[in-house]
């Protein structure tokens, strides 16, 4: 403060003794000393300002910092979670074995080195050998086995169910694929091969015996289908159930296949491709009657079928279908014969006249004799599913009593029916 006043007088004097002159020097120096003030006062300022800003924007930073950290942190964590979290399969585990034992080979009894005693050949070879100390039946040289049963033709009921256990083998060389087929045959003879892809077949599943996990069915002659199944080394259970028309297969007690239409099968076999040796066994085959309760959401429509025949005394249907211009049943019209046969059954004393009509394309010389096939055919699928052949007959009526326009597409639909009549 001292040096500021001492400088101020010297001004002041130099001032008074340099006149004008002096006092425009004088008020410059005044000028630039408030200008500097002035600045000074306004860079405090903006400093306090700045400083306070940066305060503020630190605190959000910070903030901000430690919300992306959180949110980063929340979504590792989720990340984590989702890795952890996985989605639950159900199985099906609803197989119950028939009640009435028809067949059983547990192998126990049979002497290593022979032909199993219950069992007959009809192709290639089979033999009772050991596997680590169990008795098993091992099938070779493209061998085809089936139940020694003394009852000739069918002998499989409307309802059953078939078990079985295969070794599986996690390492075997130059296996090929679907080693071990079982085949539900719908011919009548025994003695003959049934193709297990062709039309004396019901249903055949395919499944390998070592290191592939995709296995294979056919059903109804010509319709296909495949999943996967991962086997451990060591035995496993395969079971079939039957009933009346659904078929399902089991793998270990978990249901692999679910088909709701399957042709009745007549009895079954084993049967083993090429020439393999000390890699097919099975054992603890039975057989047995009844089966997995059948689940049919169609089942209203047999009390519709039941109120036209009581009020009627008929039931007509346009379901019942045929490859054209033959006397061959088209595979979805088992559905509607089952229906009937399901009622003669629960209605045994009931007797059916079954009459085939078509539309008028053709000449009475081809329709006539074709209804009267069709219709035969009708009463040989009943007849097939378990039907009295005796309360059956069949009637070809042609295009003789139509019930709509012939002369229309949909006309022409409602005539080519069939209708059970009741006798």
């Amino acid at each position: 403060m001292k040096a500021k006043g001492f400088l101020m007088s010297v001004v002041l004097l130099m001032a008074m003794s340099m006149g004008a002159n002096a006092q425009g020097i004088l008020d410059r120096i005044a000028d630039r000393a408030v200008n500097r003030a002035v600045y000074k006062a306004e860079s405090e300022a903006e400093r306090g300002l700045n400083k306070a800003a940066d305060k503020v924007f630190s605190k959000k930073k910070k903030k901000d910092k430690k919300s992306k950290d959180e949110d980063e942190e929340e979504q590792e964590e989720e990340k984590n979670s989702k890795k952890t979290k996985k989605a639950t399969v159900a199985t099906t585990t609803d197989f119950k074995r028939g009640s009435v034992i028809l067949f059983q080979d547990d192998i126990t009894a049979e002497q290593v080195g022979e032909f199993p005693s219950k069992w007959d050949l009809i192709s290639g070879n089979a033999e009772t050998k050991t596997l680590d100390d169990i008795k098993a039946i091992e099938i070779t040289n493209d061998g085809c086995i089936t139940p020694l049963i003394e009852k000739e033709g069918a002998y499989l009921p409307e309802e059953f169910t078939l078990e079985y256990e295969f070794y599986y083998w996690e390492e075997k060389e130059d296996i090929g694929l679907n080693d071990l087929k079982i085949i539900l045959a719908t011919s009548t003879d025994r003695t003959v091969y049934p193709d297990y892809m062709g039309e004396n077949m019901a249903f055949s599943l395919l499944h390998g015996v070592s290191n592939e996990f995709k296995h294979s069915y056919h059903y109804n002659g010509d319709r296909d289908g495949e999943f996967e199944y991962e086997f451990s080394e060591g035995w496993h259970k395969v079971a079939i159930s039957f009933n009346k028309r659904a078929l399902k297969v089991y793998f270990d007690g978990n249901r692999v296949v679910n088909l709701p239409r399957v042709n009745q099968p007549k009895w079954f076999c084993f049967q083993v491709p090429f020439d393999y040796h000390d890699l097919i066994f099975i054992r603890n085959i039975v057989l047995a009657k009844g089966a997995v309760a059948l689940y049919d959401r169609n089942s209203t429509d047999l009390s519709a079928m039941e109120k036209a025949i009581a009020e009627t005394g008929k039931f007509v249907t346009n379901n019942i279908l045929f490859d054209t211009g033959k006397a061959t049943l088209k595979a979805e019209s088992m559905a509607e014969i089952q229906k009937v046969a399901d009622y003669m059954k629960a209605n045994p004393s009931v007797r059916f006249e079954v009459q085939g009509h078509t539309d008028n394309q053709g000449s009475d010389k081809i329709n006539d004799p074709l209804s009267q096939e069709r219709a035969e055919a009708i009463v040989k699928a009943l007849v097939g599913m378990g039907c009295d052949e005796f309360n059956l007959r069949a009637v070809g009526k042609g295009s003789h009593e139509p019930v709509a326009d012939n002369g229309t597409e949909a006309g022409r639909t409602q005539n080519r029916r069939v209708v059970f009549v009741k006798k």
